[in-house]
């Protein structure tokens, strides 16, 4: 009879994975990417490097798994304030301008985490999962960029391609600013203008 995990055994694995992965977190807010490996995971979680190689093949693996789960959590805290600028009374319009600016305020506050999220060299699986984290915040803004041409709030226009542009826009902008760990109050009005003015936005 093949050997099953009893749920007891299998809480204890999923418990010492997660650890594993507010480690690995953690470790990449503070020294990016770059300073990260398996043996500074194991000794943050208090684990010998062999307990980490049993939950991930290598460190492409292990921060595959962190960047999909940090760069979801960005989208969705994007994504809640621009439903809250609409709940708000806010047209759609500002909705897109919501997503823009939480995402940028979120990013410029956690400099060294956005610059791994958004252009530190990775490995080939991790920047699998980058790619992935734009086109889902590209997707989101999509989303909200057909409301405001559907509503009449700007001018018709393909709405994933602007969508891409704004996400690309973004980066750019913020990528300099993220990699010197500074932020300069500037960028997020200056976002914001040129939020609407690629939507077409009169105002």
């Amino acid at each position: 009879m093949a050997y099953r995990r009893t749920p007891a055994v299998q809480d204890r694995l999923d418990a010492l994975r997660a650890r594993l992965i507010a480690s690995a977190t953690d470790l990449v807010g503070r020294h990016g990417y770059a300073g990260c490996s398996i043996a500074a995971v194991a000794a943050d979680a208090d684990v010998g490097t062999g307990t980490v190689y049993r939950h991930f093949a290598n460190k492409g693996e292990l921060f595959a798994e962190v960047f999909r789960i940090s760069c979801s959590r960005e989208v969705n805290a994007a994504v809640d304030a621009g439903n809250r600028a609409k709940d708000a009374g806010g047209n759609n319009v500002e909705a897109v301008s919501a997503l823009v600016i939480t995402f940028a305020e979120r990013a410029l506050r956690a400099p060294t985490m956005a610059y791994a999220l958004l252009a530190e060299p990775v490995d080939p699986a991790v920047d699998t999962e980058r790619l992935l984290f734009r086109e889902s915040f590209r997707d989101a803004l999509a989303v909200a960029v057909s409301a405001a041409v559907a509503a009449g709030e700007i001018p018709e226009q393909d709405s994933e391609v602007t969508a891409a542009c704004l996400v690309g826009a973004i980066a750019e902008a913020l990528v300099r600013p993220l990699a010197r760990g500074t932020a300069d109050p500037r960028i997020l009005p200056a976002l914001r203008t040129f939020t609407l003015r690629s939507l077409g936005s009169p105002s």
